[in-house]
């Protein structure tokens, strides 16, 4: 069903009347699908009627956000709601043979984008679990008390966690000044695994479904490796562009451990044992 919010819009702006409406896959929490108008203008639209109030407009902030000169392309927010949010559609194609390295290089120089402090303008949300987001000068504490910590006590309080189990990760969130080197505050994706990774109509990369703040460029190469990894290609361009600390590859576990305990609130108790498998790995 396509809001009549969206319908008005087209039509105020030109567009005319919807003349098709084709669903995508790919999305494991929100409908998309592709409306192309009785102009040929095409648009994406996402729908969810069981989405926190302010999701969308969280991801419309994040979306304007990442539009970086030199980064990588992003989709235009147009319109939001509480329950849909539509975007410029990117048309993807196949990938490029050059996709990999643009999208290191690209990467490298959006995590080039500093701040004073971590965090970001507004909470906002890695899938539907509230992401807390506020302005903190220390980078320890701004990942241990609301990466590891935030997702700590809701895994507690669903009774995914131990009341030990949660102990070994807060010991673990204590340790982060010895596991990880001090870094400068980027503006990262906040959650760039595979499928979030995409490619336009020219077959260059663009990336969708941000949750979007100031964070470690480190926790943001975390993620790429998670679901499958990216491409060695890739790396070796973000490199090219921005240096990382020696070790970076043996520390990506430990930023995962959010990502871990993300998904084992939201789907799956089978993400506890990769959850404390790595904490142990590292207390």
């Amino acid at each position: 069903m396509i809001p009549n919010a969206v319908m008005r819009w087209l039509a105020k702006d030109g567009h005319g009347k919807v003349a098709t409406r084709q669903p995508v896959a790919g999305g494991c929490i929100n409908n998309g699908a592709r409306l192309e108008t009785e102009t040929g203008s095409t648009f994406f639209l996402k729908t969810n009627t069981n989405a926190p109030e302010d999701m969308f407009a969280r991801e419309a902030e994040g979306l304007v956000a990442l539009k970086r000169a030199n980064g990588p392309r992003v989709p235009g927010p147009l319109l939001w709601d509480a329950e849909f949010i539509l975007l410029d559609d990117l048309r993807p194609s196949g990938r490029a043979a050059n996709y990999w390295e643009n999208l290191g290089r690209q990467l490298a120089t959006l995590h080039q984008m500093t701040n004073p402090q971590f965090g970001f303008e507004h909470d906002n949300y890695l899938g539907t679990t509230p992401q807390p987001n506020p302005w903190t000068d220390n980078g320890y504490e701004f990942f241990a008390e609301h990466r590891l910590g935030y997702q700590t006590r809701l895994a507690r309080d669903n009774g995914l966690l131990t009341r030990a189990e949660s102990a070994e990760i807060t010991k673990l969130a204590g340790q982060l000044p010895q596991l990880v080197p001090p870094q400068t505050v980027s503006l990262i994706h906040g959650d760039l695994w595979g499928g979030n990774a995409i490619n336009d109509e020219r077959g260059q990369p663009a990336i969708i479904d941000p949750a979007a703040h100031y964070g470690w460029a480190e926790a943001e190469l975390g993620m790429t490796v998670l679901f499958g990894g990216f491409p060695a290609a890739f790396y070796d361009a973000y490199m090219g562009t921005r240096h990382l600390e020696e070790g970076w590859q043996e520390r990506l576990p430990i930023y995962n451990v959010y990502h871990l305990l993300n998904h084992l609130n939201l789907f799956d108790a089978g993400y506890h044992s990769q959850v404390m498998g790595i904490v142990r790995q590292f207390s």
